[in-house]
């Protein structure tokens, strides 16, 4: 069984960085980048026989908006639902209650969280961004 749990004090920082540092929209993020993000976000941990599996974090007011960010599993559990379960847990939880835009982004994971009641923007012209400029060269670059 893998029980989610959002003490922050639980997670394994250094495993959360590795799995952050390797993924694609954050290649090579310091530690500390890590630890700031979570320190100044809702984070939430997957745990399985006492080893943390799964890592996603929100981005939230707890009133209006958040934005659920950095949802990893580990590779020998994905597949499982883990993910979907994280990111539920998120849109189900009573510090979130009366939320009106939860929001995310993927690449390839469109499929899951299109079960959860995710879909593209309504208004994607409302839509905008401004980006570091070596982050947004590093978009340009990735296909």
């Amino acid at each position: 069984m893998i029980e989610l749990d959002d003490n922050p004090a639980r997670l394994d920082l250094a495993r959360v960085h590795g799995w952050l540092a390797s993924s694609y929209w954050s290649p090579g993020i310091e530690r500390t980048l890590v630890e700031r993000a979570i320190a100044g976000s809702h984070p939430l941990g997957a745990y399985q026989n006492g080893e943390q599996v799964g890592f996603a974090r929100a981005i939230t007011d707890h009133a209006t908006f958040a934005w659920i960010a950095d949802v990893w599993i580990d590779q020998p559990v994905r597949g499982s639902g883990l993910g979907r379960r994280m990111v539920n847990w998120f849109l189900d939880h009573p510090d979130f209650a009366g939320i009106r835009r939860f929001a995310l982004t993927t690449k390839d994971a469109h499929g899951v969280y299109s079960k959860l009641g995710f879909h593209s923007l309504i208004r994607p012209q409302n839509l905008m961004e401004r980006l570091a400029p070596d982050y947004a060269a590093s978009l340009r670059g990735a296909s």
